[in-house]
C-alpha cells in the first residue's frame, strides 16, 4: 500500500491566509480558492472590493490546475498559440493564469486559484502562498 498525502482544512486555511496577507500587502482585492487534488473546494475568500465574477473564476482556475496537475496558465498559452480545441473541453474551465498546483513530496495534494488582478499577479499570489506553506511543512 502507498502513503497518500492530502490537505486538511487547517492546511487549506493556512494557505488561504498566506495568499490573503500577500494580497493585502500588494493592495490587491482578489478572490482566492483552495481545492483538494480532485478539484473540490476546501476554502475560499472573496476580499472586499473584489469583483463578484472573481469568486467563480478563482475556483475554476484552482480546479483546472488540480485536475490537470499543471498551472492553469499553461492552457492559456496553448490557446494563445492557436490550439483552440481546448476551448471545447466541457470538463476544464478556468484556463487562465492564476491557478497553481500544490505538490508535496512529489504528490499533487491540491491547488490554489486566484482572480482579481492581472493574471501574472494572480499566479504570483498563489505561488507565494504555496511556497510559504511548503516552507513551514518542510522545516
Amino acid at each position: 500500500m502507498k502513503t497518500k498525502h492530502y490537505l486538511t482544512l487547517d492546511d487549506a486555511t493556512i494557505i488561504l491566509n498566506h495568499a490573503h496577507q500577500y494580497a493585502i500587502q500588494q493592495n490587491f482585492n482578489v478572490s482566492i480558492a483552495i481545492v483538494d487534488e480532485t478539484g473540490c473546494l476546501l476554502a475560499m475568500k472573496r476580499m472586499d472590493g473584489a469583483s463578484p465574477m472573481t469568486a467563480n473564476l478563482c475556483l475554476e482556475k484552482a480546479k483546472c490546475s488540480a485536475i490537470s496537475r499543471r498551472p492553469s496558465g499553461v492552457f492559456e498559452e496553448i490557446i494563445r498559440n492557436g490550439q483552440m480545441g481546448f476551448l471545447t473541453l466541457e470538463t476544464l474551465n478556468g484556463m487562465l493564469e492564476g491557478g497553481e498546483p500544490i505538490l508535496y513530496e512529489g504528490q499533487l495534494v491540491g491547488a490554489v486559484g486566484v482572480s482579481g488582478v492581472k493574471s501574472g499577479q494572480d499566479a504570483e499570489i498563489a505561488r507565494y502562498a504555496i511556497q510559504q506553506f511548503l516552507a513551514q511543512n518542510l522545516s
